[in-house]
């Protein structure tokens, strides 16, 4: 008897493959190997991003350097990993029957993932994990530590999470699978799962607390100016934090509408057709990626590719560049500013007749969230750059980071 196939599967073949607790996991792990990464990259070209983020620890002539310790923690978050898929590999041969049934393997291995944050294990950077929990915490809440406290580092991991909230969102899913009666967490990934509602909600959570942190920062720019009104000058007025805040409220509009997209509820109930609905999420995603890349470029990296003419074209630096770089082959920014392009626009899949459901199939998907790791990835690397050229020749005047910059780094750091 053959399957009918206007009936839609309970298990495709991807999460045969890969179910979606064990794609959560291997997105996490990936980004322990890319923050080790990072470091490394970065020291390798005189960056300290550690010091940037001030994270000091003791003086010893024998400690091992912070890369390397996150290569250790990196290693041993992927032996469990590796192991449980091919154990489920090996015990499930594929079959949607007993994908289903062994669903508690790939969950056990997001406990223990979760578990491993927590043990002290030697020469694997346990007081970084620690620094990572509390900020975690205290940016959870929309709240961000004063400069000398580690401020740039908790920008740099509440930008992050924007990055990490479809993952963090298919956790959820994976979860409230596993947790509903009849319904297996390795099964084809009912992503309203929880209500039409929750979701979404859970998509939204990482912007709005950027958007809580940008109101603050501008907040302790007009208290600044306050107390001081001889900073006004150099601060401005804290219109870059609104600006900025502005930019992460227009993903609000991308989510909703894309979860209308997906048939959490009907559009009609809001007085939209199909064809409008489409409409409507085109005009919210352009902006929401039109702005978010201008920000990119011009904001976070202090680049001139946007500038006046006069700027982009100075003889001064590489064109569409700026007087001081730290990475000596200007190929590598331009090439970043395309890939930042080319990644903040991958929902344009959906305007092609032939790759249209690419993003909507699981493999597609999860692709989609890969690459979008690795934008952040390279995101990572310009940001920092900008802001250690920044801290070692002073922020310029409209500077929205260092607004109580001192002129110099703090001294003491080693790891």
């Amino acid at each position: 008897m053959q399957a009918d196939p206007n009936v839609e599967p309970a298990v495709d073949w991807f999460s045969c493959v890969l179910p979606l607790p064990f794609r959560t996991a291997i997105i996490f792990v990936s980004c322990i190997w890319l923050w080790g990464a990072g470091i490394q990259g970065l020291q390798n070209t005189g960056i300290d991003l550690l010091a940037l983020i001030k994270y000091h620890s003791r003086v010893s002539t024998t400690t091992t350097s912070h890369h390397r310790r996150t290569y250790r923690f990196a290693i041993i978050q992927t032996i469990p990993l590796v192991t449980s898929i091919f154990f489920f590999w090996f015990v499930t041969r594929g079959q949607p029957d007993l994908v289903q049934a062994w669903d508690f393997v790939p969950q056990l291995e997001l406990v223990a993932l979760f578990l491993l944050f927590f043990v002290p294990i030697p020469r694997t950077s346990h007081t970084g994990r620690s620094r990572l929990l509390s900020t975690l915490k205290r940016i959870s809440i929309g709240n961000i530590a004063e400069n000398q406290n580690g401020r740039f580092g908790d920008l740099l991991a509440a930008d992050a999470l924007t990055s990490l909230a479809k993952p963090l969102g298919d956790l959820f899913i994976a979860q409230c699978m596993f947790f509903s009666p009849g319904v297996s967490a390795t099964a084809m990934p009912d992503r309203g799962c929880g209500g039409a509602y929750l979701v979404p909600l859970l998509l939204a959570y990482p912007y709005v607390v950027r958007l809580v942190q940008c109101v603050v920062e501008y907040k302790r720019v007009r208290d600044n100016i306050r107390d001081s009104p001889k900073l006004a000058a150099q601060l401005g007025w804290g219109g870059q934090h609104l600006a900025n805040a502005l930019k992460y409220a227009s993903a609000f509009p991308v989510i909703v509408l894309s979860s209308l997209q997906r048939g959490a509820s009907d559009p009609n109930d809001i007085g939209l057709t199909e064809t409008s609905l489409y409409g409507v999420w085109f005009f919210c995603v352009l902006l929401n990626s039109s702005f978010s890349f201008w920000w990119d470029v011009v904001k976070d990296w202090d680049l001139t590719m946007f500038s006046s003419s006069a700027e982009r074209n100075s003889p001064e630096h590489p064109w569409g560049l700026r007087s001081r770089i730290q990475f000596h082959n200007s190929n590598l920014y331009y090439g970043a500013i395309l890939g930042d392009l080319m990644l903040r626009f991958t929902w344009s899949l959906k305007l092609s007749p032939h790759l249209y459901h690419f993003s909507d199939v699981e493999g597609g998907v999860f692709t989609m969230e890969l690459l979008e790791i690795f934008r952040r990835w390279i995101w990572l690397f310009f940001r920092v750059e900008a802001e250690w050229v920044r801290s070692n020749r002073g922020p310029p005047p409209e500077d929205i980071l260092l607004v109580d910059y001192d002129g110099r780094l703090e001294d003491g750091y080693v790891e």
